[in-house]
């Protein structure tokens, strides 16, 4: 399972020219799914998000995490983030999880960090997609679990 973390000022996505998820302060996470996740995974990975201390305290070091600063938590589900690039000018997705799995663990991680008291806006899973963000920092962090 995979998390890349967007430390955001703002971020929403959009399928068929119409937003269906946006946030303000707070994380964009683009999560994929590999053949050798579970739900075990799902939930760390979830407390993993929700507790990573990636936003500045008053001394403006990285020393506090998005439930701290009463953020909020965008989830987009991206496949592409298991792509294997070891090879060739393509990449392959072979190492993406299967897609009724895929979206049943998204769902879990999504519900799971529902749990924790956050409202988690999504995109659409397997849906076209326009994501659009305001980084802030730029902060960028890659998760796994």
């Amino acid at each position: 399972m995979i998390a890349l973390l967007q430390r955001v000022s703002e971020a929403s996505v959009t399928v068929n020219n119409q937003i269906i998820g946006e946030i303000n302060q707070g994380l964009l996470v683009f999560l994929a799914i590999e053949p050798q996740d579970n739900e075990v995974k799902a939930k760390r990975l979830s407390e993993r998000v929700s507790g990573y201390r990636i936003f500045e305290d008053e001394q403006g070091k990285m020393n506090l995490n998005v439930k701290q600063i009463n953020g909020e938590i965008l989830v987009v589900s991206q496949f592409t983030l298991a792509a294997d690039t070891s090879r060739g000018m393509r990449p392959s997705f072979t190492s993406a999880a299967a897609p009724q799995m895929s979206n049943r663990l998204y769902e879990l991680f999504c519900q799971k960090l529902r749990n924790q008291g956050f409202k988690v806006p999504t995109g659409e899973f397997g849906a076209d997609m326009k994501v659009r963000l305001l980084n802030d920092g730029p902060v960028t962090i890659r998760l796994t679990c």
